[in-house]
């Protein structure tokens, strides 16, 4: 390279990172301020009244609409950036040949670090199975990645603090761990749709070359897909804000107490029940989780519906159901849902 190109490309490298040192600053600038913005607006200059229930709505509306929509802009942005360094090749070429059980806490620990969102599940599990990964390990990652995602650890501590969120973590990854063990000791590799195998045969597209970005184009990714997925997912998190919000502003104090206060040895299986055909996702379900919260639910059974939600999503599942013969794919969904289950009593007697 010459010298002249090589000056070229510091100052392009360097442009970008004063870029990110910026941004990264603003945003936190916002977030900080945010509350106190909102009481000065609604009580202040709109002299809104403290305590009516629409009052209250409305508070929480705006207040938490602005919140989860930046720390979800943030957390996009931050994540698409760090999965410019690790694609779906290097990860399955991180777990080529690794043997179950050291391969299990491998994955859902790189399912962590790489949180592909569901249309990248089938992709995924087909190069996977194809780099000779074992079906237990692939289906570790494939449950960590959406579960212990990156927004629902961004939000779970922007709303509950540290302890839930490190609590929440830890059972996601205990849950896809043990989930992949049990499954991988199944033997249920014949439930495998043909063609994934067929994949596997000739080497499932192994072995292109990756591209390295550059800083300014990891920049013009972490934009985009900010674009993308708020464009996509914001009227679901409007949603499930304004459902928190008329929960938290009319729905009587003690009602889901009775109904699904930490006393209902029902009221686990019959979230994870509930969450299961549920289409959203963390960003969408998390206000209605903090409003369930907020008005009496055991945190162990908010957490439960919420793991449903996400990691047994209805889009997920049909995306799944094209590599997966029902069989396994009815299995999975048992065995995730169980071991969801046992952490919601665990949180609930805990916390």
């Amino acid at each position: 390279m010459s010298a002249i190109a090589a000056r070229t490309r510091f100052a392009e490298e360097r442009h970008p990172r004063w870029l990110l040192g910026g941004a990264a600053l603003a945003w936190f600038a916002l977030y900080h301020f945010l509350l106190p913005f909102w009481d000065h607006l609604l009580y202040g200059a709109f002299t809104l009244p403290r305590g009516p229930h629409w009052a209250d709505a409305l508070h929480f509306f705006v207040y938490d609409s602005t919140k989860i929509l930046l720390l979800l802009a943030g957390i996009i942005f931050a994540v698409r950036i760090l999965r410019s360094f690790l694609s779906i090749e290097r990860t399955r070429a991180l777990l080529g040949g690794k043997r179950e059980g050291i391969g299990n806490v491998a994955a859902a620990g790189l399912g962590v670090a790489t949180p592909f969102c569901s249309c990248s599940a089938v992709p995924a599990f087909i190069g996977f199975v194809a780099a000779g990964v074992p079906l237990g390990v692939t289906l570790s990652f494939l449950i960590a990645s959406p579960m212990v995602n990156e927004i629902a650890v961004v939000l779970l501590y922007g709303l509950f603090g540290f302890k839930i969120t490190a609590l929440y973590i830890g059972s996601g990854l205990a849950i896809a761990i043990v989930a992949g063990a049990v499954l991988g000791r199944m033997r249920l590799e014949r439930y495998i749709e043909p063609f994934v195998l067929d994949a596997a045969g000739n080497g499932g597209g192994a072995g292109m070359a990756e591209y390295k970005p550059t800083w300014a184009e990891r920049f013009e990714l972490g934009v985009a897909e900010v674009k993308t997925i708020v464009g996509k997912v914001w009227i679901y998190v409007l949603a499930g804000i304004a459902l928190g919000a008329a929960i938290h502003g009319w729905v009587p104090a003690d009602f889901f107490v009775r109904v699904a206060g930490a006393h209902n040895p029902f009221a686990v299986p019959f979230a994870v029940l509930l969450g299961i055909p549920l289409y959203s996702n963390a960003a969408g379900v998390l206000p209605l989780v903090e409003a369930l919260h907020a008005k009496g639910v055991a945190m162990g059974t908010v957490l439960a519906f919420m793991m449903a939600v996400v990691a047994l999503s209805a889009p997920e599942m049909i995306l799944l159901r094209r590599v997966l013969r029902p069989q396994l794919l009815g299995v999975y969904v048992a065995v995730v849902a169980v071991g969801i289950v046992a952490t919601g009593y665990l949180f609930n007697a805990i916390l």
